[in-house]
C-alpha cells in the first residue's frame, strides 16, 4: 500500500494533475485512510501503467478509457484461462484427454 505522496515520489514523471483527473474520472482507485489516498499494488502498478501509455507511448487522453479497458478485459481473460487451465489439470486423466481432443478437434476445425 503506497499513499499519495509515495506514488508520486516513485514516478517521476507523474505529474499530481494528472493523477488527481485519473482517479476523478475512475481510471485509478483509491482508497481513503486518515484524509489521504491509498494505492493498492493493483493500483500502484495501474497507474504505473497509466503513465507508460500517456508518457512514454503517447496515447491520447481521450483513448485511455478504452486502452484500459481492453487490458481489463485481457486480464479478466487470462485469469479465467488460468482457472479452467487449473480445473482441467485437477481432473483424471481421462477427462483431461477428453478436453485435450476437443480442444485439438477446434483446432483443426479453424485451420481448415
Amino acid at each position: 500500500m503506497k499513499n499519495l505522496e509515495d506514488v508520486i515520489a516513485l514516478i517521476p514523471e507523474l505529474h499530481r494533475e494528472d493523477l488527481d483527473r485519473w482517479m476523478r474520472d475512475a481510471l485509478v482507485e483509491a482508497a481513503e485512510e486518515a484524509g489521504t489516498s491509498i494505492f493498492s499494488e493493483t493500483q500502484f502498478a495501474r497507474v504505473r501503467l497509466i503513465c507508460t501509455l500517456r508518457y512514454d507511448m503517447d496515447v491520447e487522453e481521450e483513448t485511455l478509457p478504452v486502452v484500459l479497458d481492453l487490458l481489463d478485459q485481457l486480464h479478466d481473460t487470462r485469469q479465467r484461462l488460468h482457472t479452467l487451465s487449473q480445473a482441467v489439470l485437477a481432473q483424471d486423466e481421462e477427462v483431461r484427454a477428453a478436453v485435450l481432443e476437443v480442444l485439438a478437434q477446434a483446432r483443426r476445425t479453424r485451420n481448415s
